[in-house]
């Protein structure tokens, strides 16, 4: 349980102070002139030390972040994300000098971003990770009772078939012996980031240590051709790339903070923000973050009951409960329209993440300081074979929240690079074929 602990330490946390507003210049000049630049980034290294030490589906590149902090906020200025994801936009607000702060409610999130951004001296992560990987082996030769046992009175029974649907015994046995070393690691930063490494030895495109085929897909296929592989030695693997990018990196200490909240209700002062950069999920979850997150989560106490529960308060979780609030644009409800007609209860799955991301425009236009920028990365999106013109929707709603829209630009997808689903054969998949570009929107609060 280190690792819940841990993110429940920043649930209380307090929000970055306001900081005394510089002269930027005109930032909506300074946004239009980036949005016409050329951001698609190819060809680029967006796996530098830290981004790419842990699979995260959809992630964008650092590159993206860093051109609009650069561009439009100065050395102590405050940058949010408020669905931090895999922590990309906090990163580079570090690196650069910035204060960031990032939100979310996924826990992968949130330890991912305090990891990258509270990183421990080379040596000091080897040894450690070195000596859990040495007594773990150990108990898995000479105490597999007591491990067997640990796996049966730590996790209840959906989740014990949960873990033996996915994992090989041997690699259970493994995975909790790990796991207990872990946690006997007393520095707050050097666990996390053994529980990152940790974690990163499942949650990949290949499906890591699991027996699944492919995390990053929607809906997770065991593969029965999938060989056992160690965990211990992947653990080693992934532990000696982390100790080579800790010995070449560095991160400024203490300018980051990682909150667990809501981007629909954030706990930070009304302008108290000078930039926002933030990517939000797909409409109709069709990248469906924790059925990839829960591997790993479940090694760590949650049960998979406790995580289904988590996962129905994410922004476009495809139920069909509705939020009230919103208020249609004329994008939108041309768009409802067309996708009622053919698929009714995608129309409602559709207006609820309008409706939601309507509620986080509104936030977003509530922390930032007037005449501040905010940076919103959309996915296009098919439904029924309805373009759902999820940018335009988007604008619409910012505008309506308070924000001027200063303009929008496409930016084309590297699949390969941002753990989007794998290509089985020449045919691409439903999700392939939909997922190609994004929109950059740039707004300006009023």
């Amino acid at each position: 349980m280190a690792f819940l602990k841990q993110l429940s330490l920043f649930e209380t946390e307090t929000p970055p102070v306001n900081v005394v507003p510089q002269d930027t210049g005109d930032a909506a000049k300074r946004l239009e002139k980036l949005l016409a630049a050329d951001l698609d980034f190819a060809g680029r290294d967006t796996l530098y030390f830290p981004h790419g030490i842990h699979g995260f589906p959809a992630k964008f590149p650092p590159q993206l972040p860093r051109t609009f902090i650069a561009e439009l906020t100065r050395p102590g200025e405050v940058v949010l994300d408020p669905m931090v994801g895999s922590g990309t936009t906090v990163v580079e607000a570090v690196l650069l000098g910035r204060r960031a702060v990032g939100v979310d409610i996924d826990p992968i999130a949130l330890a991912l971003t305090q990891a990258k951004t509270r990183l421990v001296p080379a040596r000091t992560f080897g040894e450690a990770a070195r000596g859990v990987a040495m007594r773990a082996g150990q108990a898995v030769l000479e105490r597999e009772g007591e491990l067997q046992d640990e796996l049966v009175h730590t996790y209840d029974e959906s989740t014990r078939k949960f873990l033996d649907y996915w994992f090989f015994p041997q690699t259970q046995l493994e995975l909790v012996a790990l796991v207990r070393e872990i946690r006997n690691v007393k520095n707050p930063d050097l666990r996390r980031l053994l529980e990152v490494a940790f974690s990163s030895t499942i949650i990949s495109k290949s499906g890591g240590v699991s027996r699944a085929r492919d995390l990053a897909h929607t809906r997770p296929h065991r593969d029965p051709d999938k060989p056992y592989r160690s965990a211990i030695e992947a653990f080693v693997k992934r532990s000696e790339r982390l100790v080579r990018g800790l010995a070449s990196t560095y991160v400024p200490a203490n300018l980051a903070t990682a909150i667990r909240g809501d981007a629909r209700c954030l706990p930070l002062a009304s302008e108290s923000v000078d930039l926002v950069v933030t990517s939000p999920p797909y409409a109709s979850n069709a990248i469906d973050y924790m059925r990839a997150h829960k591997f790993s989560l479940v090694w760590f106490g949650l049960s998979v009951d406790e995580l289904s529960s988590l996962r129905a308060q994410y922004i476009g979780h495809d139920n069909t409960s509705r939020r009230d609030g919103f208020i249609p644009t004329p994008t939108s409800t041309r768009v409802l329209s067309e996708l009622s007609a053919r698929d009714p209860r995608k129309r409602k799955v559709l207006e609820k993440f309008l409706t939601e991301m309507a509620q986080v425009l509104r936030e977003i236009a509530r922390v930032l300081r007037p005449g501040k920028a905010a940076v919103v990365v959309v996915g296009s999106s098919v439904m029924r074979g309805v373009d759902t013109q999820i940018g335009t929707c988007l604008a619409e709603l910012g505008e309506q929240s308070g924000l001027r829209l200063v303009g929008i630009a496409q930016r084309r997808i590297d699949r390969d690079k941002r753990m989007m689903p794998a290509r089985r054969g020449e045919q691409k998949s439903g999700i392939e074929a939909r997922m190609h570009h994004e929109e950059v929107l740039g707004f300006v609060r009023s």
